[in-house]
């Protein structure tokens, strides 16, 4: 996370590290994630509180109470994925605490250089963390200039450019990141630069908007369509420019204060006004957390308004009437805002009540119906994204699996065709090409698809995998074996891969190398019953009668339907060489069940239910039900069966039971 750029969606290492931590100590367990989310936030209240009262703000406590409970702010405090937001929040305004304390922005007061270093190693942290942090050194500069009337280059810019570097520094690659990375570039992003300012101008007013009336916040707003010939969206830049130029031409008789308040709030936003490619543009031109830095500016100015109207009126009952009506108000807000983020299907689905035409919540709704097997609810969300955005190539794929699970393998391949059409180098659409081509039979074509997936990320295993199973059941068992060791190599926890290769293994013979294998399979999936049964199996071709029923017993306490593990311990139970292993009644008990599963009309099972029997002493009842099994073994042209139960019929028929030889 700190020596490779793209190893996470962005540059956060810092916040990276604390997950890291975090999963080390918690595991999975969300509660403490979700506690450290919210207290980062209360102490970034704390802090903004602390620097409103050292630039002397009035109203300070009433803007950290707002900043508190917005719910605007549920997004950053919320939602556990947004602990960048909140842990670069705090460090931030940390270091501008400690920047005040070393100069007190510009004005004569003894330097501590101490506080210097502080505040600088601050900033760093807050830049790992989130980089949008970048706009500390012109907030430095902009607090000055409020409080002097001006800005000196030794007192004011030159401490500054150490930060200034860095901020410039880690913000180009972190746009580089954007656009190479994550993607942020192509026609979803070219807009034309009177589009850019469209995008600039709403934004502008968007945000006051719901600051001031938050309501019917959306994780996914709907997206702006823009027409740079429309007059009626150019009002939104011009009115916007038009209050930002009164405010600087009246900063006389309106202070210097709400000026530094504006243009704080329009600078720590300049990343997210359309001047610069933001993947999350994709689907919507503003979004509540971009906000939650900036907001501080437009809070302390309208708290400082407020108190100081309260102030030159001389009712404090104006200030503490207004707070005792919003803060309730907004907690009530928050709280029901915060319901959103409960879990996937509730934030989809609400955003979807709110904006409709969001194909990619459409497609992540149906994404999460699908992997709960409701299939047709899923498809309709997947189909409504397409109409809503038809070159979505994840929509493509996801309904390309939905027919390749419902068998209909034509439309599967139309569909994974399509997204192909789309995007031609992503793995994941050759590799469930190459599955739905396997499905019809075409297994060269399908190894044809596997590879070209493999080709452009070598390091699939499931691709890899899956051209196991293509050589497999071309009879090429070597081959798919070592294919299947090759996965063991990428990830050797893939238990498939291990169950597989013992497959093949034992299949030709190598019981050692296979039960090695089975036993690895069981070590990483203890409850597969499959696993625990075809062990047995194994073992039991190595003459390991005792441990062989072990495992079938294993299989049957997981799976108490397994008809072949029915059918194994019946047989064993019933045939074992060794006594103190044979149990004829239970072996009849065994032998049903498998004689129930399959339909009874399995000649293989009526042969156990056989032997089962006269294990049992139930002589006339092993005799008869040989029979049938050697009638429908003869109707099936199984020869050797035949031949295998017309031996032991003749025993039953002399009251003697079969046993394996030692």
């Amino acid at each position: 996370m700190w020596s490779q750029p793209a190893a996470l969606q962005q540059y956060y290492p810092l916040t990276g590290t604390s997950f890291w931590i975090d999963y080390h100590l918690w595991g999975f367990w969300p509660l403490p994630y979700h506690v450290e989310n919210v207290l980062l936030h209360v102490l970034a209240v704390v802090l903004f509180w602390r620097l409103l009262r050292q630039l002397q703000v009035s109203g300070a406590w009433l803007a950290a109470a707002v900043f508190a409970l917005h719910p605007i702010m549920v997004e950053s405090a919320g939602w556990i994925t947004e602990r960048k937001n909140v842990l670069s929040m705090v460090f931030y305004l940390g270091a501008l605490l400690f920047y005040g304390k070393f100069n007190a922005f510009g004005e004569e007061i003894p330097r501590r250089w101490g506080n210097y270093v502080l505040a600088f190693f601050l900033f760093l942290a807050a830049l790992l963390a989130k980089t949008t942090a970048f706009s500390l050194p012109l907030a430095i500069l902009l607090i000055g200039w409020w409080k002097r009337g001006q800005i000196k280059w030794r007192a004011d810019v030159l401490p500054t450019l150490p930060f200034f570097a860095f901020a410039v520094s880690l913000s180009l690659m972190v746009s580089w990141l954007e656009k190479n990375h994550m993607g942020a570039q192509g026609p979803g992003w070219n807009f034309s630069f009177p589009e850019r300012c469209l995008i600039a101008g709403r934004a502008l007013w968007f945000y006051p908007g719901k600051l001031l009336w938050p309501v019917n916040l959306c994780y996914f707003y709907p997206r702006w369509q823009l027409d740079s010939s429309s007059f009626r969206q150019w009002l939104y830049p011009i009115t916007a420019a038009g209050a930002l130029f009164i405010l600087w031409l009246k900063r006389d008789w309106f202070g210097r204060g709400p000026v530094a308040a504006v243009f704080f709030f329009i600078g720590a936003l300049f990343p997210f006004l359309g001047f610069m490619n933001v993947y999350f543009m994709r689907h919507s031109f503003v979004c509540d957390h971009w906000v939650y830095l900036p907001s501080l500016g437009l809070i302390a100015l309208a708290a400082a308004l407020v108190a100081g109207m309260a102030e030159r009126l001389r009712t404090p009952a104006i200030l503490y009437g207004l707070a005792v009506i919003a803060l309730p108000l907004l907690a009530i807000l928050t709280w029901r805002q915060s319901g959103m983020y409960s879990d996937m299907e509730t934030l989809w689905r609400t955003t979807l009540a709110r904006n409709p035409n969001s194909f990619m919540a459409q497609h992540n709704l149906g994404y999460i119906l699908l992997r709960r097997g409701q299939e047709d609810e899923a498809m309709t969300h997947f189909q409504k994204a397409l109409e809503i955005q038809p070159d979505l190539l994840e929509s493509y794929n996801d309904l390309g699996t939905i027919f390749l699970d419902k068998g209909q393998t034509d439309k599967a391949i139309a569909q994974f065709q399509k997204a192909l059409n789309i995007q031609p180098n992503n793995p994941q659409v050759y590799n469930n090409l190459g599955i739905a081509l396997g499905q019809k039979g075409a297994m060269e074509e399908a190894i044809v698809q596997f590879r070209k997936a493999l080709a452009i990320q070598p390091d699939y295993a499931e691709a890899c995998y899956n051209i196991g199973i293509a050589l497999a059941a071309e009879g090429k068992a070597a081959e798919a074996a070592g294919q299947y060791r090759a996965v063991i190599q990428l990830e050797p926890n893939y238990a498939d891969a291990h169950g597989n290769l013992a497959n093949v293994l034992a299949a030709q013979g190598r019981l050692e190398e296979a039960v090695r294998e089975y036993q690895e399979t069981i070590a990483l999936v203890p409850n597969s019953a499959q696993a625990h049964f075809k062990y047995g199996q194994a073992l039991q071709a190595q003459h390991d009668d005792a441990g062989a029923k072990i495992e079938y017993e294993q299989a049957l306490a997981l799976e108490p339907k397994h008809g072949g593990a029915n059918l194994s311990l019946a047989w064993l139970l019933a045939t074992c060489s060794d006594g103190s292993l044979r149990d004829g009644n239970r072996a009849v008990e065994m032998a049903r069940q498998a004689e129930a599963l399959s339909g009874g009309e399995s000649p293989q099972v009526l042969d156990t239910l056989a032997a089962a029997y006269a294990e049992a002493g139930r002589y006339g009842e092993a005799v008869a039900t040989a029979k049938r099994a050697l009638e429908l073994s003869a109707t099936r042209n199984n020869q050797p069966l035949a031949e295998g139960i017309q031996l032991r019929l003749k025993l039953y028929e002399v009251n003697t039971p079969y046993h394996e030889k030692p």
